[in-house]
């Protein structure tokens, strides 16, 4: 029976704002929970936007959080297709698109990020893509499917995780791939330079075309189809599609407007939240890629555009709502998988915050494990076709001690044995 005195609100129908009704549900709270989301869908994970439901391998009803069903049996109030216009922080109460007001005693922004527009010519023209929802992924895997059998050509401004992941999909199908980068190397930003020759090195190798320190000016078409794209150091590509992935920026209007705290966008953006995850509203929590938390274990505060951040931090701050002590410290953590290549990567170590990086195992063969140091302490390690490791290289950044390197590059030391540097 549910406890009409006491609501909780999620605005945000992803993946945190899920597992945040869920964990309501599990840690035993009785009142109302609404969740209110923008799209249409049930609550997805996003992960199989630009892997295995884009490749094909994957069914649409894989990437549903719950089945349909489940909110109802758990008693939680759906939402969705309605956008939240507003927050009355002083009235506690959230205003609907369509006028309804919301009560809340608790409430979680949980709104995402949205993809970051090329600010170019051409880009109303209807063969420009963006991926970041399920409504995206399905047109962009019809229209990849249609370049394969039409022997098409691809686009892709930006060598990121998702730009790098649509490849691979897009080369399953067939389709030609030609991928424009400011940067000299794919992942710049993400491992740097080292490592992301790698990356390069396997995208070549199933045939796609990279064109390194340039930027997209204008895109050129006819009655609406795409037909070039031009590049600043005059280059022009013929191409059938293009794909903006040059990254994504937090939903946080709503927060803004609400006069909640925020993160300078220079470093990130985002709302800012303390280890709880609450806001500077005591009564307002945020979770996932708005979230700018100062983390209790790297101690700098940043913003996690990951899968696991939202898997996590939906939980972590349902249970700072109900009261708990929290501490959110989970070590950052993603996966990625293109072609025979899968990898994971745990940590934090920006381009500049590193002086070292430690390979273990055989590069050319692509089955290594990369680590990046500074001053011998491990920030981040990205185990590459190497598995059952990631607990043991969280161990080590968790650690903050410094390592033996010669010990962390022999595969013959077990991870769990490398002592601290003598």
């Amino acid at each position: 029976m549910v406890d009409a005195h006491r609501t909780f609100v999620i605005v945000g129908g992803g993946l945190a704002g899920a597992k945040a009704a869920e964990t309501l549900r599990a840690e035993g709270f009785t009142g109302r929970v609404i969740l209110i989301g923008d799209e249409r869908d049930h609550p997805y994970e996003r992960p199989p936007l630009s892997k295995g439901y884009l490749s094909g391998k994957e069914e649409r009803d894989s990437v549903f959080v719950h089945e349909p069903a489940w909110y109802a049996r758990a008693d939680i109030e759906l939402h969705l297709g309605q956008p939240v216009t507003s927050i009355d922080r002083e009235g506690r109460s959230v205003r609907l698109g369509d006028g309804t007001t919301v009560h809340y005693d608790k409430l979680l922004l949980a709104t995402g990020a949205e993809p970051r527009r090329l600010d170019i010519p051409g880009t109303e023209l209807a063969g420009v893509h963006h991926l970041r929802r399920l409504g995206h992924a399905d047109r962009l895997r019809q229209v990849l499917a249609a370049l394969g059998r039409d022997n098409g050509h691809l686009l892709i401004a930006g060598a990121g995780w998702i730009g790098l992941e649509v490849a691979a999909a897009a080369r399953g199908y067939g389709a030609e791939v030609t991928i424009v980068e400011s940067a000299p190397t794919p992942l710049h930003q993400a491992i740097g330079p080292e490592l992301g020759q790698i990356f390069a090195d396997l995208h070549r190798e199933h045939g796609v075309r990279f064109h390194f320190g340039a930027r997209l000016t204008e895109i050129t078409g006819q009655d609406g189809v795409v037909l070039a794209a031009r590049t600043d150091d005059g280059e022009e590509h013929p191409v059938h599609s293009v794909l903006a992935a040059i990254g994504a920026a937090p939903r946080t209007g709503l927060a803004e407007a609400a006069g909640l705290a925020l993160l300078d966008r220079g470093h990130g953006g985002g709302v800012a939240v303390d280890a709880s995850l609450r806001t500077s509203d005591p009564e307002i929590y945020a979770a996932g890629d708005i979230a700018a938390m100062h983390h209790p274990l790297l101690d700098l505060r940043l913003r996690v555009e990951h899968w696991a951040n939202a898997l996590n931090g939906g939980p972590a701050a349902a249970r700072a709502m109900l009261g708990h002590q929290v501490s959110y410290d989970r070590v950052p953590y993603f996966f990625s998988d293109q072609y025979d290549l899968g990898m994971e990567y745990s940590g934090w170590a920006p381009p500049g915050s590193y002086d070292q990086v430690v390979l273990r195992g055989d590069a050319g063969k692509r089955e290594f494990i990369a680590f990046w140091l500074k001053d011998r302490k491990v920030l981040a390690g990205m185990n590459v076709n190497v598995w059952d490791v990631t607990d043991d290289i969280q161990g080590l950044i968790r650690s903050g001690a410094p390592v033996d390197t010669d010990a962390l590059a022999n595969p013959a030391t077990p991870l769990g044995a490398v002592t601290p540097a003598p």
